[in-house]
């Protein structure tokens, strides 16, 4: 086995791939740019090598920096992890040339499989049913627009050497083909140093299902049961699970042979995944293979004990499998969320900046990869990071601060568990998706498992606000608050000392008003809790051992768990859960009385203004000082987190001022352009 290996990429995965080799005995390796040189895969690895400035194209990927760090550092084997260089032959060539073995497929598969078109030609010769499209180079976006006629719209516009969401866009019309083709063109390049594009059949309504697949070098192989990987936002992965509730036990062995057989094909040896298009009738059409782990891979683990990460490296050490797929059994149910820095509440924007509190939930302690789920307990909770509390999240790199998962016995049962487990996740100082996570997890179409990949554009068209939650939950939450309100009173008039018996400070009526409704309660309390009463005659028992001050308060209301995160606000709190951030003030009767007179505070008009959404480079403007603008119109480009954002005009106007050019960096609510 060996005695060292380097991990070739940064953050949560580096971290994952450092977990298994120090479980196997294996010293690692980490390699950092300058902005991760305090980064938590960094203080993991046994050692350390810098490689360059903080641009992935200046460090990660440069083939010639990293062959050097594996000089330096003397490692037998590299792990590519996922994204950078994981699907780049030339890298494993050039490992090859140095004797350094490569924790992944051999550089044939690589080549015919990591290629889109490639890997389509091969599975149409292989009699793979793949969706139609046209599988030539598109030369310009002209031709991008008689291509995507020629197949019919609705068409999806890829990046040959694509991944993870970047270099694709969907079009339903010419003017979309269009642009489409040129922001395809650009992130493909930015992003891989391969700008070919090509174009296919976008099927309308489909489900997401991949199949992971293990082989050796020795001719082995088989398929570890399948991921439902529906839910997405810009043709990125959100939340994951395995199985899928969709599928039966024929079509999974059907899509499960395919694939071990499409790999076999290619002579591949290592993890590696085959994804499909699954349509309403379980008929599936393979999409692509990608040559590497995938960043959902935790949720195979946890309902199959699988190691992947061991089995890649053992794999790549010419190793057997020492599992068959008779050995092959899911237990359970997993779900993954993946926790990124970005806003829901603008469009899910990237979000920058520091860590200023980074508290996950935490994990089931007997539970390590490798183990079966369900040794470990009833439920499992599993959090891959990379990040620490004060630490920064870069503008570099992609924007995923965690993978959640959580393991139960039953599909109901892991999506409770997630519920609880994103209540319990302080995060603060970014934006980030933890809200819309919840909302997700508490929708009927994802409850019933009925979703598709157009769940979010269909269930939240315009953007995410945030969730309204029913009464019942509202008094359950204006029940909590004013018993917590009450323990703070107490604490007040104790600390000012104005009075020996601070119980006569602090009265029993209180009036709490949140998301727009206000309850008038009566807070009866002793020893054990608080009995909350309402003036309709109606009570919930409130039970916790929160003390003001901490930002996390688990309760129980008439003995159901409700887990509040906590903010001081003005005669009140911000309190968070299950999606809804709530301003929840707590008031005297009078104070309320006079609190419902007050004006309300309007927020300032920037209707003739385009603010700039989130930190980025401007790529472009499309416009100019007096130009008159259409509803729809583009009018600049931004580029964050590696991606290029168009932004429009969502009015008629007409342009009198421009405050940036391609080239500027901007902050949130930058003024870009103004209109008369």
């Amino acid at each position: 086995m060996f005695d060292k290996i380097l991990i070739a990429n940064r953050g949560e995965i580096a971290c994952r791939v450092i977990k298994t080799a120090r479980k196997m005995g294996i010293k690692t390796v980490a390699i950092y740019s300058d902005a991760d040189r305090q980064a938590l895969h960094v203080k993991m690895a046994d050692e350390a090598v810098h490689i360059g400035p903080p641009p992935a194209n200046q460090s990660y990927i440069v083939i010639d920096k990293v062959m050097e760090a594996i000089r330096t550092s003397g490692a037998q084997a590299v792990h590519p992890g996922y994204g950078f260089l994981s699907e780049n032959s030339k890298f494993a060539e050039a490992l090859a040339a140095e004797g350094v073995a490569f924790v992944g497929p051999p550089v044939g598969a690589i080549e015919k499989m990591g290629d889109k078109i490639t890997s389509k030609k091969i599975a149409q010769d292989a009699g793979v049913s793949t969706v139609p499209g046209y599988m030539g180079l598109i030369e310009d976006a002209e031709d991008a627009v008689k291509i995507s006629n020629q197949v019919g719209y609705p068409v999806m516009i890829k990046a040959s050497a694509g991944g993870g969401g970047k270099g694709m866009r969907i079009a339903w019309n010419d003017e979309e083909a269009r642009e489409g083709f040129q922001s395809s063109k650009n992130e493909a390049a930015n992003s891989f140093g391969d700008d070919r594009i090509f174009i296919e059949k976008f099927v309308t309504q489909p489900r997401h299902i991949e199949i992971q697949v293990l082989c050796d070098a020795h001719g082995n192989g088989i398929y570890l049961g399948e991921r439902e990987c529906s839910i997405q936002r810009r043709n990125q992965k959100v939340v994951e699970e395995a199985p899928s509730p969709f599928l039966d036990e024929e079509t999974r062995r059907a899509m499960g042979e395919q694939s071990v057989a499409l790999a076999k094909a290619v002579g591949y040896a290592s993890a590696g995944t085959v994804e499909f298009i699954v349509d309403g009738d379980k008929n599936f059409y393979f999409l692509e293979m990608n040559t590497r782990l995938q960043v959902e891979h935790p949720v195979t683990e946890l309902i199959t004990g699988v190691d992947l990460v061991e089995q890649m490296i053992r794999v790549a050490n010419g190793e057997p499998l020492s599992i068959t797929q008779d050995d092959v059994t899911l237990t359970g149910w997993a779900i993954e969320n993946r926790l990124y820095a970005e806003d829901p509440y603008r469009n899910f924007l990237p979000s920058i900046g520091r860590l200023t509190r980074y508290r996950p939930p935490a994990e089931t302690a007997a539970y390590t990869p490798g183990t079966a789920a369900g040794d470990a307990g009833d439920v499992v909770v599993r959090n891959d990071t990379g990040v620490f509390e004060g630490g920064e999240i870069s503008m570099y790199y992609d924007p995923m601060i965690a993978k959640l998962c959580t393991w139960a016995p039953t599909r109901d049962a892991a999506i409770e568990a997630m519920r609880v487990a994103l209540d319990s996740f302080e995060v603060e100082g970014i934006g980030h998706n933890l809200p819309f996570l919840s909302a997700v997890m508490d929708h009927e179409i994802f409850v019933k498992g009925e979703m598709t990949t157009a769940f979010i554009a269909e269930q939240y068209p315009e953007g995410f606000e945030g969730v309204t939650l029913p009464e019942t939950d509202l008094r359950r939450i204006a029940a909590s608050a004013a018993a917590m309100h009450r323990v703070a009173e107490i604490r007040r008039t104790k600390v000012s000392g104005r009075m020996d018996n601070h119980e006569r400070k602090v009265g029993d009526d209180w009036v709490v008003s949140l998301q727009g409704v206000s309850f008038a309660v009566t807070v009866a309390a002793d020893a054990a809790g608080s009995t909350v009463s309402f003036d309709d005659g109606s009570s919930i028992r409130v039970a916790s051992d929160w003390t003001p001050g901490d930002q996390l308060a688990e309760l129980t209301t008439d003995d159901a768990p409700l887990i509040l995160k906590v903010g001081k606000i003005t005669q009140g709190f911000r309190l968070r859960t299950r999606g809804a951030d709530l301003k929840v003030h707590v008031r005297t009767p009078r104070q309320a009385e006079l609190a419902a007179l007050m004006p309300e505070k309007l927020p300032p008009d920037t209707s003739k203004m385009l603010l700039c959404p989130m930190p980025g480079l401007i790529v472009k403007v499309d416009v100019e000082v007096g130009q008159e603008v259409q509803e729809g119109q583009a009018l600049c480009t931004v580029e964050a987190m590696k991606m290029e954002n168009i932004l429009r005009a969502e009015k008629k106007g007409i342009v009198s001022k421009i405050n940036a050019a391609a080239g500027d960096s901007l902050a949130v609510d930058d003024v870009i352009i103004e209109f008369e």
